[in-house]
C-alpha cells in the first residue's frame, strides 16, 4: 500500500475526479471493489509505482485521471469482456491485454473495466516530471506526451520490469536506482513520442475523432463479413486511398490488418468460453475454411486456435 509517509506527489484531482478510497498523499488508480485486489507499492521522489493483483473473479473497474503521468504495465490480463479508454483515443475491446502497455499523460482520463478470464496482475507507474528532474537539461515539464493504448515496445517493458522488481523488494533502500529508472523510463516514452511524431508529419491528416467511432463501429458491427474500403471510406467522407492512409496513421496499421485482428480477438473470446468446436468459431469470426482460420490466428497471435484454448486449462 502507498502510504502519506512514502509521499512525495500533490495531491491530484486536476480532473476533478474524487480522491482514491486509500490512505494516501498523491495520485494512484481508482479500483472498484477495492477488496478485489491486493496493492502493494513503494514510492520515491517524483515517482511511485505499485503492483496490482486481483484475488478474486468478478467484474473489476479502474479509474485515474491526475495532474501526473502514469504508465500501465499489463504483465498478466486475459478478460471474458471488457473495455479500456484512455482520452483521445478509440475505445479498445481486446480481450488478451497480457504484456501490453497504456501510457496516459497528466490531465488525461484512464477506465478500464473487465471480467477476467485469468486473475490479473497489473503495475502501474506514476511520475511527477518536475520532481522527478531537478536538473534543467533532464526537465520534461515542457515535453509534450500522447496517449497509448495497448502498445508493446521491449526497451519500456525491461525498464519497467526492472522497477517493478524494485517495487517487490520494498523500494525504499533502492532510491537512487529507482530515480534513474524512471528518468530513463521518460525519456524512452519522449523517444517513443518523437518517433510517432514524426511518422505522423509524413502522412498528414489522420482520421477525426467521430471518423475513427464510425469506421471503428462499422468493423465491429461486421467482424465477420468481407469489409469494402470502399463502404469505410464513403462512411466518413474520404477517398478509398486518402482513408487508407489516414486509418493507418491513426491505428498504426491498415484497414484490413485491423479488420483481422479484431476478428481473431474476437476468436479469442469465443475460444475462452468453451462456445463450440474451433471450426464453429471459426465461421462465426467470418472464417468458412478451418486452415484459413487458423493461419489467421497464428499470424496474429503466434499459436494455433487449440493451442490457445489448451494455454488457457
Amino acid at each position: 500500500m502507498l502510504r502519506d509517509s512514502d509521499a512525495s506527489f500533490g495531491r491530484p484531482n486536476a480532473c476533478g475526479m474524487p480522491q482514491p478510497v486509500e490512505e494516501t498523499d498523491h495520485p494512484v488508480v481508482q479500483i472498484a471493489p477495492w477488496q478485489a485486489v491486493s496493492r502493494r507499492g513503494a514510492a520515491w521522489p517524483g515517482m511511485a509505482g505499485e503492483i496490482v493483483q486481483a484475488t478474486r473473479r468478478g467484474r473489476i473497474q479502474f479509474r485515474f485521471c491526475a495532474s501526473v503521468h502514469m504508465l500501465a504495465m499489463y504483465e498478466r490480463s486475459v478478460r471474458r469482456e471488457g473495455g479500456t479508454l484512455v482520452q483521445g483515443l478509440p475505445k479498445s475491446t481486446l480481450c488478451d491485454c497480457s504484456r501490453k502497455l497504456i501510457f496516459v499523460p497528466a490531465g488525461h482520463e484512464y477506465h478500464d473495466w473487465q471480467e477476467p478470464r485469468t486473475l490479473s496482475r497489473v503495475v502501474f507507474f506514476y511520475f511527477d516530471p518536475a520532481r522527478l528532474a531537478s536538473s534543467p537539461e533532464l526537465s520534461f515539464s515542457s515535453t509534450s506526451f500522447a496517449p497509448r493504448l495497448f502498445f508493446e515496445d521491449r526497451a519500456l517493458w525491461d525498464t519497467a520490469l526492472k522497477l517493478r522488481t524494485l517495487i517487490e523488494r520494498g523500494g525504499s533502500d533502492h532510491r537512487l536506482y529507482a530515480e534513474a529508472l524512471g528518468i530513463v523510463l521518460l525519456h524512452e516514452l519522449a523517444q517513443f513520442n518523437s518517433e510517432k511524431d514524426r511518422a505522423v508529419a509524413r502522412v498528414h491528416g489522420g482520421l477525426a475523432a467521430w471518423q475513427r467511432r464510425k469506421a471503428v463501429d462499422y468493423i465491429e458491427e461486421h467482424l465477420a463479413e468481407s469489409v469494402s474500403l470502399a463502404v469505410l471510406a464513403q462512411l466518413v467522407r474520404l477517398s478509398p486511398n486518402y482513408f487508407c492512409r489516414a486509418f493507418s496513421q491513426s491505428f498504426g496499421m491498415p484497414p484490413q490488418r485491423y479488420h483481422t485482428r479484431q476478428r481473431i480477438e474476437r476468436a479469442k473470446t469465443l475460444l475462452a468460453e468453451r462456445r463450440g468446436s474451433v471450426t464453429d468459431v471459426g465461421l462465426s469470426v467470418g472464417y468458412s475454411e478451418a486452415s484459413a482460420f487458423s493461419a489467421a490466428f497464428r499470424r496474429v497471435s503466434g499459436l494455433t486456435p487449440s493451442s490457445y484454448r489448451r494455454s488457457l486449462d
